[in-house]
């Protein structure tokens, strides 16, 4: 729901019904009865003011001081006028008589005395040299907007300009104070009324511009710039700052359709260029604790006797070691001839001492390295061809085969057919000898010599003896599973041949907590 706040200056939306005091957080700024200052509370319920309850205002006076004009720095003393028996503390520059020179000083101006506010410093010789040249950039009617980077010459810095952009009409005020300034000879002092910080930088800028000097005095709220005429002003540009504007947009649209214009061909030609000639080596990735004398030894086995060449080793902030070549007297192309013959012997000694990589470069006068070796000068398509080039060789799709009772059909093993019953089918034999429970024979040893005797029997008549089977014991109950194995079993080896026969003989299944016992098998 709607509520108004506690001072009555908005209203609030989507507050809770059992919320009391809504505020809104904003500064109360009603004012005092002091009439001087406002109330800086936040948000507060009326009767609540700095002054609440016949309190005193305790906010500074700030009124300008008769004697100098500064804030009156004292506690509000309403309706009373300012005392201004003390010195005043604020800050001031006192300048000699040309304002070349420059001392920061107190005011310390009083109802008694003017303080330091009549006081100038003396010119001096340097003072003699600025009104000199500024006399005679006067009479040569020198105009730096014609004599400088021809007509199109921006007299203003690119902070100056992009400020001036930002507040166009009220940074146009400002530049005619500074021109009817720069324009009256009697006048040598200009001061601005108290301003945010981003204004005060735009005065300051603009200052610059002109040959004025500038500062800023007095502490927030109170903060304002005084300018200064100086010798080093001699006039007011000619351009004013949107002329000056419209010339660096013209600029920047003339700039952009000069690069769009480009042709192919020069591109293809710029992206041809060669690299710079190698003047160095560069020690990639060196060995731990590395020092200058060992990479000096092993320079001076690998250059002859009579070579002009010597080496300056730097090591760089990246842990790389830079041989920077000083020829005497040698062209930049033959520099790097003698490199290209001089670096296989190098590298060579380098890598068998496990000093690291080398290879060759070009550094500037600040070991600053412009090109290596290794950079490859191609084409721009060619190295993102490179970057997205698929895999040569794909990975083999694996197979997906289903699952088979024998292992022969799985394709598994050296080649060989095998008939092992796989744990899955022992697993499901067992699972059916659960499902389906038979009475439990008296004399489970007796039914199980009958059955390795029919075994026997059946079995005596063919060719070729089977492989060896473990007669299976069953528990009570279990005759069934035991029935069932030996059928399967006897349909595998009706199949396979007798040098085929390969695996190990199933094993005996032992029921959970039933004992079971193991025979001999049968010859």
């Amino acid at each position: 729901m709607e509520k108004r706040c506690m001072c009555g200056q908005k209203t609030l939306k989507n507050q809770q019904c059992w919320l009391q005091d809504v505020r809104c957080g904003e500064i109360c700024g009603k004012t005092l009865r002091c009439g001087s200052h406002f109330c800086r509370k936040p948000c507060h319920r009326a009767g609540e003011c700095e002054d609440a309850d016949a309190r005193t205002c305790q906010q500074a006076c700030a009124k300008p001081k008769s004697a100098c004009g500064h804030p009156d720095e004292n506690m509000c003393h309403a309706p009373f006028p300012c005392k201004e028996d003390k010195p005043c503390q604020s800050k001031i520059f006192i300048t000699c008589e040309c304002q070349a020179q420059k001392q920061e000083m107190k005011c310390g101006a009083s109802k008694a005395s003017e303080g330091n506010n009549g006081k100038s410093l003396p010119c001096n010789d340097e003072c003699a040299r600025l009104e000199r040249n500024r006399r005679l950039a006067v009479a040569l009617h020198i105009d730096q907007s014609v004599h400088v980077e021809g007509g199109d010459h921006i007299p203003y810095s690119t902070e100056t300009l992009n400020l001036f952009a930002e507040h166009i009409k009220w940074s146009q005020i400002q530049e005619r104070e500074f021109r009817v300034f720069a324009t009256s000879d009697e006048e040598r002092r200009l001061r601005f009324k108290p301003m945010k910080s981003r204004e005060r930088n735009f005065i300051h800028s603009l200052a610059n511009d002109f040959g004025l000097d500038s500062e800023s005095m007095d502490p927030e709220p109170h903060r304002h710039v005084m300018v200064w005429k100086t010798p080093r002003f001699v006039s007011a540009p000619n351009k004013t700052l949107a002329e000056s504007l419209r010339i660096r947009q013209a600029q920047r649209a003339a700039a952009g359709s000069a690069y769009s214009s480009e042709t192919e061909s020069a591109r293809k030609s710029k992206a041809n260029e060669t690299a710079e000639p190698c003047n160095s080596f560069v020690i990639s990735h060196p060995r731990f604790g590395l020092t200058v004398e060992e990479l000096r030894q092993e320079v001076a086995s690998i250059l002859p006797p009579d070579s002009a060449l010597a080496f300056e080793i730097s090591f760089l902030p990246n842990e790389e070691v830079v041989l920077k070549a000083t020829p005497y007297s040698m062209s930049l192309t033959e520099l790097e001839a003698t490199l290209k013959d001089l670096k296989p012997a190098l590298a060579t000694a380098i890598a068998a001492k496990s000093y690291g990589n080398l290879q060759l470069c070009a550094t500037d006068s600040s070991l600053n390295i412009t090109y290596r070796e290794s950079d490859a000068i191609a084409d721009g398509w060619s190295r993102v061809a490179a970057k997205s080039s698929g895999p040569k060789f794909l990975n083999a799709k694996p197979s997906y085969v289903g699952s088979n009772t024998f292992a022969a059909l799985s394709g598994v093993g050296n080649g060989k057919v095998t008939f092992a019953k796989k744990a899955p089918v022992m697993a499901k034999a067992r699972s059916k000898e659960k499902m389906r429970r038979e009475e439990v024979v008296e004399d489970w040893e007796a039914a199980v010599t009958e059955e390795a005797a029919k075994e026997k029997e059946g079995s005596g008549g063919e060719g070729f003896a089977k492989a060896d089977v473990a007669p299976v014991i069953v528990a009570p109950g279990g005759s069934k599973l035991a029935e069932d194995v030996d059928a399967e079993l006897n349909a595998s080896t009706d199949v396979a041949e007798p040098s085929e026969v390969v695996g190990p003989a199933p094993e005996a299944i032992v029921d959970a907590g039933e004992a079971t016992e193991a025979t001999p098998p049968v010859a």
